[in-house]
């Protein structure tokens, strides 16, 4: 496969996997909002979260809630936001078109359309939820697209990457967000506001019901970071991603028949994740080992451009 190819599905499924991801990350500063004064900080944590900092603020004088989530879901000037990304996702679809199944080319078009339309003015904040659920929905739709249709060959293993790496760092990301910057004090832990902020962060990877089922409604921060970080049945949890770009990594050295720095890179992240404990990483202290593991995945992905020569 041509690199320029790889790099189109990789990028594709990137974008779209951030759309869902910054829908999720909104919807976690909406409800931390409602169980805070309105002092702003949930609204500029999510903005640092986000990676926008200093986009946002070159335009933006004050973070509060409708600019926050009009500069996160349909600024065009923001790279990041759902709306370019979105656009970004199609873009790269059309350059990678034969490569593509007629559904998932169909869905990856319709996601735009519905996009564009639901967020062509500012959203107010009682159809924030509504217009969040449209756009995981349209993710979804995609991703749906290409397990039923697509085959399993290297195609696909590059749009499983694309997606997993993404999806770890928004899992680490959100997490990091609450433990960090949003509790608003050490008099908190462990106080009922701060139950309800960790509870807002299982909404928000759609990870609540689970979570409570396994844990028979024990709500504690260790618990919550153990399920998020190391809890290999989770679908956004850092082990799980690793696990699948471990193996799509390993399926395209079968098929090329070499490896690459890459493979050596995913293999060291994942080791670090399966032999890590919780108590390990509170230890070194979660924002710390959220730090790394963040800095660690994105030079992953730039290494795996590199590998694959996705610009030649």
């Amino acid at each position: 496969m041509l690199g320029k190819t790889a790099g189109g599905l990789f990028w594709m499924f990137r974008y779209l996997e951030r759309s869902e991801n910054t829908a999720r990350l909104v919807e976690a500063g909406f409800r931390m909002a409602l169980t805070r004064s309105a002092d702003g900080d949930e609204w500029r944590s999510v903005i640092q979260t986000a990676g926008v900092n200093d986009a946002f603020y070159a335009s933006h004088d004050t973070a509060d809630a409708l600019s926050v989530i009009d500069f996160l879901l349909r600024d065009r000037t923001n790279s990041s936001s759902v709306l370019s990304v979105v656009a970004a996702a199609r873009n790269n679809a059309r350059v990678v078109r034969t490569a593509l199944t007629r559904e998932v080319w169909e869905a990856t078009n319709e996601c735009w359309l519905t996009l564009r339309d639901a967020l062509a003015r500012p959203v107010r904040e009682r159809d924030l939820p509504e217009k969040l659920a449209l756009i995981r929905q349209q993710s979804a739709l995609v991703r749906a697209a290409l397990h039923g249709t697509m085959l399993r060959n290297e195609i696909y293993d590059f749009a499983r990457i694309g997606t997993f790496l993404e999806r770890a760092d928004n899992t680490a990301r959100i997490l990091d967000v609450k433990y960090y910057v949003l509790l608003p004090s050490v008099m908190y832990v462990g106080s009922s506001l701060d139950n309800v902020q960790w509870e807002t962060i299982l909404r928000s990877v759609s990870a609540q019901r689970a979570y409570r089922w396994l844990n028979q409604g024990d709500v504690n921060p260790r618990g919550i970071a153990e399920f998020l970080i190391l809890d290999r049945r989770l679908p956004r949890s850092l082990v799980f991603c690793y696990t699948k770009i471990t193996d799509n990594l390993g399926y395209l050295a079968e098929d090329y028949g070499e490896r690459h720095p890459c493979h050596e890179a995913a293999d060291g992240i994942f080791r670090r994740l399966r032999e890590n404990s919780v108590d390990a990483i509170f230890d070194q202290g979660l924002h710390e080992f959220l730090k790394e593991f963040i800095r660690d995945n994105n030079a992953l992905g730039l290494q795996i451009e590199r590998d694959y020569r996705f610009y030649e």
